[in-house]
């Protein structure tokens, strides 16, 4: 299992406008997409790799969604 201390490691790729979120340094073996959101799994399936493509249209949506759910 991985130790509750590791750092989890963010990254964001402008040009591919690409949110990179790494939770473990595990071999991937296996990933599956879901709309704009990759995520890249290990042997045992544990999520190794989440990658949100499209990164600047999902920060929008995202914001939009709070400042509505804060003035309600």
């Amino acid at each position: 299992m991985e130790s509750a201390n590791k750092k989890i490691n963010f990254s964001y790729e402008p040009e591919a406008d690409v949110i990179s979120w790494e939770l473990s340094d595990r071999p991937i073996v296996d990933a599956k997409e879901v709309d704009n959101i990759i995520i890249h799994f290990a042997q045992d399936n544990t999520p190794v790799l989440v990658e949100i493509l499209e990164a600047s249209k999902f920060l929008t949506h995202a914001n939009n969604m709070r400042e509505h759910a804060l003035a309600a």
